[in-house]
C-alpha cells in the first residue's frame, strides 16, 4: 500500500479541557496537527496543553471562552488563524448538564444547558463559516449523542439541546450541500463515555452520577471523530453497539422504549453510592479553573477501551473509499489525458476534501 503524509491541519476543539475534547486533541496532536484548546477552566486548559505537546502537535494554544457568548467565540477563532493558519477542522464538544427530574430543574438552569449545550455549538459553528466558506473547504463536526435521538430521563435539559444540536445540523448541511460548497458538517452519536463529567455535573440524585451502561473510554469517542474529520461527506456516525441498538429500538418501537426507560433508567444513571453533598457542578463555573481532571472519569475499571462495531464500520467506510477511489481512476485512464490533469505523485497532501459520492 502506497504510504501518504498528510499535512498538519489547523484544528479547532471546544470543550477541550477534559472528557472527549480532551482525548479529540490529544488524537489530533498524535498525528502533529496544530491545535486550538477553547474551554473556561485555566488548570485544564493548561493540562491539556502539555499532553497534546506531548503527543507531537505542532503547535498548541489555549484559549478562555464561554462558548455562550458569540463575540468570545468569534475571538477565539480569529485567534485560531492568526496563530495557527486557517482552520481545516472545527470540532463542537462544549456542554453542560443537570442530573435531576423536570420538576427540580429551574428556569435559569435550563437556559444555561440549552445555551451551553446547543447555542454553544451554533455560535461556534457560525465562527467557523465565516472563516472556511470564503475558502470553500473546511470541515465542522458536531459531537452528538445517543440522546440526540433517544431522550433519557433526569436528563431533560441536556436531551432537548442535544435533540435541537441534531435538528440544526441536519437543516444546516442541506443548505451547505445547495450552495454548492466544499465545506462540510457532520454530527458523531456518542454512547456513554468514561469522562470527567459525572463527577463535576450539577446533580440533585440521591447517588453518584453515573453513564448508562455499556461505558467507553473517551479514546474510543476520540478516533470516531478522527475519522468523522477525515470522511466528512457522510452525515453522521453511531459510535458503540448501545448507540446502534438505542436507536434502531427507538425508530421501530419507541413507546416500549419510553416504557423500559421509565423502569430502568433511574437506577442505571446512579452508581449505588449516596451522593456526597449538592455541589453546584460546573454549570455557571468551571470546576477545572484551578485543579485539572483530564480526560477520564472514576470508570476505568468498567469501560472498554474498543468498539468492535466502530472498527468495522470505519473498515467498511476505508473499503468503500477506495473502491470509488479505483473506479475513478479506471474511469480516468479509460477517458485518456483529455478529462483532465492528473495529480501529482509526490509530496505532501491534506486529508482528501469530501465529494458528493462520499454521501451516505
Amino acid at each position: 500500500m502506497e504510504s501518504v503524509e498528510i499535512a498538519p491541519r489547523t484544528i479547532v476543539v471546544t470543550g477541550a479541557s477534559g472528557g472527549i475534547g480532551r482525548a479529540c486533541a490529544i488524537a489530533f496532536g498524535l498525528r502533529g496537527d496544530r491545535l486550538a484548546l477553547v474551554a473556561r477552566g485555566r488548570a485544564g486548559l493548561d493540562a491539556a496543553v502539555r499532553e497534546v505537546e506531548t503527543a507531537g502537535a505542532s503547535k498548541v494554544i489555549a484559549i478562555e471562552a464561554d462558548v455562550t457568548d458569540p463575540d468570545a467565540v468569534d475571538a477565539a477563532a480569529a485567534r485560531a488563524e492568526a496563530e495557527l493558519g486557517p482552520i481545516d477542522v472545527w470540532v463542537n464538544d462544549a456542554f453542560a448538564s443537570v442530573f435531576a427530574p423536570f420538576t427540580e430543574i429551574t428556569p435559569d438552569e435550563f437556559r444555561r444547558v440549552t445555551e451551553v449545550t446547543y447555542l454553544g455549538y451554533v455560535y461556534s459553528t457560525q465562527a467557523a463559516l465565516r472563516r472556511m466558506l470564503p475558502r470553500n473547504r473546511g470541515v465542522v463536526v458536531q459531537v452528538g449523542s445517543a440522546i440526540a435521538y433517544r431522550g433519557i430521563p433526569l436528563q431533560t435539559a441536556y436531551s432537548g439541546a442535544k435533540h435541537a444540536i441534531q435538528g440544526f445540523n441536519e437543516a444546516l448541511r442541506c443548505e451547505l450541500l445547495a450552495s454548492g460548497t466544499r465545506v462540510r458538517t457532520t454530527m458523531v452519536q456518542m454512547p456513554a463515555v468514561n469522562t470527567p463529567q459525572f463527577d463535576w455535573v450539577r446533580s440533585r440524585l440521591p447517588e453518584r452520577a453515573q453513564p448508562v451502561p455499556p461505558i467507553y473510554q473517551p479514546e474510543v469517542a476520540a478516533r470516531a471523530v478522527l475519522y468523522a474529520a477525515d470522511h466528512p461527506g457522510r452525515r453522521e456516525y453511531w459510535v458503540g453497539a448501545s448507540t446502534v441498538a438505542t436507536l434502531v429500538a427507538n425508530a421501530i418501537a419507541p413507546g416500549l422504549l419510553d416504557r423500559y426507560l421509565a423502569r430502568t433508567g433511574f437506577a442505571s444513571q446512579q452508581d449505588g453510592h449516596r451522593q456526597p453533598g449538592r455541589e453546584a457542578g460546573n454549570l455557571f463555573e468551571p470546576v477545572d479553573g484551578f485543579r485539572d481532571f483530564g480526560s477520564h472519569g472514576r470508570f476505568d475499571d468498567r469501560a472498554h477501551g474498543f468498539s468492535a462495531q466502530q472498527e468495522a464500520a470505519h473498515a467498511l467506510g476505508t473499503l468503500a473509499t477506495r473502491v470509488r477511489q479505483g473506479a475513478e481512476r479506471v474511469i480516468a485512464r479509460v477517458a485518456g489525458p483529455s478529462s483532465g490533469s492528473t495529480s501529482p505523485s509526490g509530496g505532501t497532501r491534506r486529508v482528501p476534501q469530501p465529494t458528493d459520492t462520499d454521501r451516505e
